[in-house]
């Protein structure tokens, strides 16, 4: 397992374990330069999506993994957590439906995180 998919597999299952929505991963790889993959989740409330966020970001770093960066924790409305070559986009689900990020990056094919999950 590459050190993507070992990462990729942490963040998928952090979320899952907060009860993160509609968990979706997109493989960027050849349609964008700011990452190659994308996790794309929603929570129900700020707090909801709050914990998700800090479920990652720990989970990431007990696996040895860099959390580059947080962004948006203090609304909890749109957290974006960068893991280097994996962004995580938690939303609210509100907003999820606002900026509908599969859209935007429709022609990035998605990964199927049911076997991560399985």
């Amino acid at each position: 397992m590459t050190t993507d998919n070992q990462l990729l597999d942490v963040a998928v299952k952090a979320a899952d374990e907060k009860n993160a929505q509609l968990i979706r991963s997109l493989n960027m790889s050849g349609v964008s330069t700011i990452a190659d993959y994308f996790i794309i989740c929603h929570g129900n409330s700020e707090t909801q999506v709050e914990a998700i966020a800090r479920e990652i970001k720990n989970k990431a770093e007990e696996a040895g993994f860099e959390v580059k960066r947080i962004e948006g924790m203090k609304e909890a409305r749109w957290v974006l957590i960068d893991l280097g070559d994996i962004v995580v986009h938690v939303f609210h689900k509100e907003d999820r439906d606002y900026y509908q990020l599969e859209k935007l990056w429709g022609d990035a094919p998605s990964v199927d995180i049911e076997k991560l999950l399985g």
